[in-house]
């Protein structure tokens, strides 16, 4: 509205009522004139705390401004809260695969020892089955137990 140079003085008063303000120095387009030559609205309030519906002031400005921000702070903190639970929940998932891992591995591990073991014990009675098998074959084993003497059964 004005130039950037301008020095030109703008002066406000009031009337002893202050129902009036009158400004001095201003220029206003005919729109802004129009509207201020059309009638009040019915709504009984008095002019000088009627606003237009863009203006704010001051306090209201710096408190929606204010919330603005605890508003924003707040969904970005509760943002970095989510992204951290989520890196959490990886990290806590990639530790149990990995307990769960090393605990498949060990019972994979003992399975397989008691297997071996087993494996080894049959095969160890299998040999030794096998050469009672060929000493009585062959008539070179003695059934009667190696430490008794038949004295018992002769009476």
């Amino acid at each position: 509205m004005g130039a950037s140079g301008s020095t030109r003085r703008v002066t406000f008063e009031a009337d002893e009522n202050e129902n009036i303000t009158v400004v001095k120095g201003v220029r206003l387009s005919d729109s802004v004139i129009d509207r201020m030559k059309e009638p009040s609205s019915p709504s009984g309030r008095p002019q000088s705390q009627r606003r237009s519906p863009g203006a704010v002031n001051d306090e209201e400005l710096k408190k929606r401004i204010a919330e603005e921000l605890a508003l924003e702070r707040a969904r970005r903190d509760a943002e970095a809260q989510k992204r951290r639970l989520k890196q959490e929940q990886a990290y806590v998932r990639d530790e149990f695969g990995k307990i769960l891992e090393r605990e498949r591995m060990s019972s994979n591990e003992h399975l397989t020892r008691a297997i071996l073991r087993e494996r080894a014990a049959t095969e160890e009675e299998r040999q030794k089955a096998q050469r009672f098998k060929k000493r009585l074959k062959y008539g070179g084993m003695d059934l009667r137990p190696c430490c008794s003497t038949n004295r018992g059964l002769e009476r």
